[in-house]
């Protein structure tokens, strides 16, 4: 049986540049590479030197701090090259692929009968628990945790970005095997949200919840806060829908087998290009996008409003599922600072006829504006579906008042449930790397 969630406040931003819904199968990529920097707050801890050869699935790193958590090869081929950054920092682990794809095989294993010591441990084995990022925090979750509940969904609402239900339809068996395995993970319930009309209602050992409104409503955090929010001490584990098909096939065949499949989006991308593209994570930006002029157009691994910059030559971000290409924001119109003047871009302000008219805009990188000590009372309330004071909290982050960011919330909120407050709000403040900081702070001062 299914429970209903409405969403009332956000905004939908609609942009011209969405991908059809048709699937290919991209060419493979010359190198692979596995970025710790996706993994925030893991220090990684290499087992492997350049020119060794790995199988996939076979762990290059483990997590200082907790040396269950493994970080696996997606390809099997040679290890050949460890890039650093300042202070020796790993930046990048890269492999040029074999060919062959021989993958280590930890045995196949039915996750309805199989006990969740058992379940926790092939995965840790496996590479497969990076898959699991726990709430608070938004950090790779601690293998000795159990969850008072599991959150994945399949309503995807940011602009531009993947349909989540369309990129899992075709794996069906491998997404109910690995709802199946993460039910045997917490002592409460799987939770999954899905849109009103979804074909995924019939999905067993999870309570499905019909989601209803305008974005972020199929951000997990905002989902997590109207069905079982986090109180202090609690911890709640979040998987994407893909995720979980790549858990379900390392159930049902015995091998770590993490695809990727991609929405190529943006008004930047040829009309005829806007598709879903499926290859093995970690490929090459170039493997379905070359030869972009940077200087015009911005690459981001993600959506418009949570995605990394991303250069030609770089690899996309371990968990999206968006490429998209708009143009950089470097034209600027006469007087554009004018009420009314700007009607074509997306807007959530009274002063422009692009909130009165439908219709998809275009949307490039620029801020109209810069930074100012401006506030204006209630701007950020209106896109914030949570029941949390948002300003409040940004201010607590910034000084770093632990107590007051533990009464406005700060356990329940991921930098992504802010994606909205840093285009709306005025004073054009950065919400997103402002609760990132502050839960860092979290992480150091309580652990």
């Amino acid at each position: 049986m299914s429970k209903d969630i409405r969403v009332r406040k956000g905004l939908d931003l609609k942009l011209k540049g969405e991908a059809d819904k048709q699937l290919v199968q991209a060419p493979q990529s010359a190198i692979y590479a596995v970025k710790p920097t996706d993994f925030h707050a893991v220090v990684p801890k290499l087992l492997y030197k350049e020119g060794a050869t790995v199988k996939a699935g076979e762990p290059l790193f483990y997590s200082k701090y907790d040396e269950k958590v493994k970080f696996a090869a997606p390809v099997s081929g040679t290890l050949v090259e460890i890039v650093r950054g300042a202070k020796r920092k790993i930046l990048e682990v890269h492999i040029k692929p074999d060919g062959t794809n021989e993958a280590v095989n930890h045995g196949k294993l039915d996750p309805a009968t199989a006990g969740a010591d058992q379940i926790r441990e092939t995965l840790l084995e496996s590479g497969c628990w990076p898959f699991i990022i726990q709430r608070p925090y938004s950090i790779v979750a601690n293998s000795e945790d159990t969850p008072k509940s599991i959150f994945v969904s399949a309503y995807t609402t940011a602009p531009l970005a993947g349909d989540a239900e369309f990129i899992i339809s075709d794996r069906m068996e491998a997404f109910q095997a690995g709802i199946t395995a993460l039910s045997k993970l917490t002592s409460g319930a799987v939770h999954l949200g899905v849109k009103k009309d979804s074909a995924l209602t019939s999905v067993k050992d999870a309570v499905i919840h019909k989601v209803k409104g305008p974005h972020p409503a199929g951000n997990v955090g905002v989902q997590i806060h109207k069905i079982d929010p986090i109180n202090m001490g609690e911890r709640v584990w979040t998987v994407g829908a893909e995720d979980v098909v790549t858990i379900g096939n390392l159930f049902l065949t015995g091998t770590y087998q993490p695809e990727r499949t991609v929405a190529l989006a943006g008004t930047d991308v040829a009309e005829a290009d806007r598709k879903y593209y499926r290859f093995i994570a970690g490929a090459n930006v170039n493997t379905i996008v070359k030869n972009v002029n940077t200087q015009k157009t911005r690459i981001i691994s993600g959506d418009v409003l949570t995605g990394d910059k991303l250069s030609n030559d770089q690899y996309l971000n371990f968990y999206h599922n968006t490429l998209t290409l708009i143009p950089e924001g470097n034209e600027y119109a006469l007087l554009g600072w004018l009420p009314f003047t700007r009607n074509s871009v997306p807007s959530n302000a009274g002063t422009s006829l692009a909130k009165l008219f439908g219709g998809k805009k275009k949307v490039d990188t620029n801020l109209n504006g810069e930074e100012r000590a401006l506030v204006v009372t209630g701007e950020m309330e209106e896109v914030m579906p949570m029941n949390i004071y948002p300003l409040q909290l940004i201010k607590a982050c910034m000084s770093g008042d632990i107590e007051k960011m533990e009464n406005l919330g700060i356990y329940e909120v991921a930098p992504e449930d802010f994606a909205l407050i840093d285009f709306t709000n005025t004073s054009k403040l950065e919400a997103q790397e402002t609760i990132r900081l502050g839960l860092d702070l979290m992480i150091t001062e309580v652990g």
